[in-house]
């Protein structure tokens, strides 16, 4: 438009008319923007728990799985040997020296790091501790890897040892001293942050733990997943047991020969 001008150059409209034109269509463009922000924050308000529901339940399926292929490796290494692993294998001098999750490995895939450990060490020793850094996915539960190092050596899944449980400490337990029932009888379950490495000789003690799901102190059975955690049964089984769970039917859970019965769980 040329100074003095009445009408604008491009449009031939008063100047007037022009700069009410260029408010209106400014207005109308930021009221466009703002309604489409709008929805698009709301879309994501609805969206986003179900995204994460799904994260969670993805995770949690994982979690389930994991524990079903180590109740496979378990009941394998009972079909070669006529017994489940014992929970540690002591030294010369009666000291836990190496645990049941090194045993299993050539039984999830992992025959070239169980050739890697030594036997004739303890599980800390010189030649072991360079395999301390090694990961074997299936002993983490994916969520506990998305809350703290992604891929973390500490293992989320352990056994409950004490002489009336599965795991009778060194003594390895055989299936058909399972009086209590496979079905009803605890082999693993979930740990969150246990801060046990995967080759250590270190689990729950029947005689430590909390016998509740998720207790808000102490060590017991808990997870990262809400409302309960995974435990994997003598018949191989994985089941979900929820907070609620009295401390009854997980006492009763854990021993294999009390002739007590958890009840529905």
């Amino acid at each position: 438009m040329e100074p003095g001008a009445k009408h604008c150059l491009s449009c031939g409209e008063p100047r007037a008319t022009a700069a009410k034109s260029a408010r209106k269509w400014y207005q109308l463009n930021l009221l466009e923007l703002l309604v489409i922000f709008a929805i698009i924050s709301l879309l994501i308000a609805l969206l986003l728990p179900a995204v994460q529901r799904s994260s969670s339940g993805g995770r949690r399926e994982q979690c389930k799985n994991n524990l079903k292929q180590l109740g496979l490796a378990l009941h394998a290494y009972h079909e070669k040997y006529g017994s489940f692993p014992p929970a540690y294998f002591v030294d010369a001098h009666g000291n836990p020296a190496h645990s049941w999750r090194v045993l299993i490995l050539p039984f999830i895939d992992q025959q070239d790091l169980y050739d890697q450990y030594r036997f004739d060490e303890p599980w800390n020793g010189p030649n072991n501790s360079r395999l301390a850094e090694k990961i074997v996915p299936l002993f983490n539960c994916p969520g506990a890897r998305d809350k703290a190092i992604p891929r973390s050596t500490m293992t989320s899944y352990v056994a409950v040892i004490g002489p009336a449980t599965a795991w009778p400490g060194e003594r390895s337990a055989r299936l058909d001293e399972i009086d209590d029932g496979s079905s009803e009888t605890l082999l693993l379950v979930e740990a969150a942050n246990s801060g046990i490495h995967w080759m250590e000789p270190r689990d729950l003690s029947v005689l430590q733990m909390v016998q509740t799901i998720n207790a808000k102190s102490g060590q017991g059975i808990s997870s990262v997943h809400i409302g309960g955690a995974h435990v994997l049964l003598c018949d191989g089984a994985v089941r979900f047991m929820t907070e609620n769970l009295s401390a009854d039917s997980v006492r009763a859970l854990l021993t294999r020969s009390a002739g007590d019965s958890p009840g529905e769980f």
